[in-house]
């Protein structure tokens, strides 16, 4: 409920005046942004790296209406791994819908391909992001493709859908490497399950299949410490290897628990976004955790008593 109530709000064209180029609280809410230009990114993937954790790179953006801007979007993806100091070990998300999904799906596999081989010369990785659900069959279909010729490109599969655990079977089965996540969309409760103990259980679930499968390239995202425990335990009870998974957290969310992850020996992940498009996925974070919310109000109100 609060999750549906917070998108709702934040949805409103006065509120989302607020977080803008001049709102009061920008400089608050990008906390969870690395900043708006590449060289604000390259600077927190340097300060991510020097403390022993891994770096995904997502220019943030979607739903572009020309072919322009999705080649556009490409070619700011190739930038990002010409101009990262060792690419070899980066990954970059990308969304297929900022890539021409929507004007046509063989524009966004020729603009997502072009990305795929550019990271494959310089050993770095792509990782698709999944999108609200009526997109998923279509990204799915132009993962698949991708992997033929580019095995290394994964995809993230969204634990609040219904569909996603049998997506995670066939994707296992095709060994496409797979990111599990919760998911951050407003989706209706046909799709969806509509609470969070409920998304909670399916993430378990398809958790428990995705690591105790062997082989493969399990990517955990959560910052939740009851199923970061439970990821731990089923890689201890089938003896699958550290070096073979990963755990995924976001820029600005849980620094604690990410750098305890990194001294304990597994392999830690942060997703860095940058761009000038970072309301609707600030958005989605605020929805996603109350206490996202709860910061930004705080501030706020001490912002006001100070003006």
């Amino acid at each position: 409920m609060l999750r549906t109530v917070v998108l709702s709000v934040t949805g409103n064209p006065l509120v989302r005046g607020l977080f803008g180029s001049r709102g009061p609280v920008r400089s608050l809410a990008l906390r969870f942004v690395a900043g708006e230009t590449l060289e604000d990114a390259l600077r927190v993937v340097d300060e991510v790296r020097s403390s022993g954790r891994l770096v995904t790179v997502d220019h943030l953006g979607e739903n572009v209406t020309t072919p322009a801007e999705a080649r556009s979007a490409a070619t700011d993806y190739v930038k990002v791994l010409e101009r990262a100091p060792q690419s070899e070990g980066l990954n970059v998300a990308v969304k297929l819908t900022q890539l021409g999904l929507d004007l046509a799906p063989d524009l966004a596999l020729d603009n997502t391909g072009a990305v795929v081989a550019a990271a494959a010369k310089l050993g770095a990785t792509v990782t698709v992001d999944m999108e609200s659900s009526g997109y998923v069959t279509a990204i799915l279909d132009i993962v698949r493709r991708l992997h033929v010729s580019h095995p290394s490109v994964g995809v993230a599969l969204q634990a609040s859908l219904h569909r996603s655990g049998k997506d995670l079977e066939e994707l296992i089965e095709a060994g496409v490497p797979v990111r599990l996540c919760k998911g951050a969309y407003r989706e209706p409760s046909h799709v969806a399950y509509p609470r969070k103990s409920q998304v909670d259980a399916n993430y378990a679930g398809m958790l428990e299949m995705l690591l105790a499968t062997p082989g493969g390239y399990p990517m955990v995202a959560t910052h939740d410490p009851a199923l970061v425990a439970r990821a731990k335990r089923i890689v201890a009870a089938t003896g699958r290897p550290r070096d073979s998974f990963e755990f995924q957290m976001l820029y600005g969310v849980r620094p604690d628990l990410q750098t305890a992850l990194a001294r304990q020996g597994y392999r830690m992940r942060v997703y860095v976004p940058y761009g000038s498009e970072w309301y609707p996925y600030l958005t989605r974070r605020m929805a996603e955790r109350p206490a996202n919310l709860v910061f930004f109000l705080s501030h706020l109100r001490a912002r006001s008593g100070r003006s």
